[in-house]
């Protein structure tokens, strides 16, 4: 996989900017699902030119919804929270949004 296959996109949640705001350099990704750890320092470094100290990776389950009598499910996903190295500073396009 190449590494705009292994990044899906940034996620900007309140947890994720609290994250990032207090000075931990940490920020929270959408990954393809069959990524691991090495992929995922890889590609962050490759795409965005910055170094990465840590990687942690989280499967989550895709919610179960209804729509009237009709049960769905949303399909399941994998969350990347990336620590960069102290004194690498976050993408521009991360940071603005």
């Amino acid at each position: 996989m190449n590494a705009n296959q292994i990044i899906r996109r940034p996620l900007v949640t309140e947890k994720s900017t609290m994250m990032r705001d207090a000075g931990d350099n940490i920020l929270a990704f959408e990954v393809d699902t069959k990524a691991n750890k090495i992929q995922v320092k890889s590609a962050i470094e490759e795409l965005f030119k910055v170094k990465v100290q840590e990687v942690r990776l989280f499967n989550v389950r895709g919610k179960i919804k209804r729509m009237g009598r009709y049960q769905g499910k949303r399909r399941d996903w994998r969350k990347a929270y990336v620590r960069l190295v102290a004194g690498e500073k976050a993408p521009d396009f991360i940071e603005g949004v």
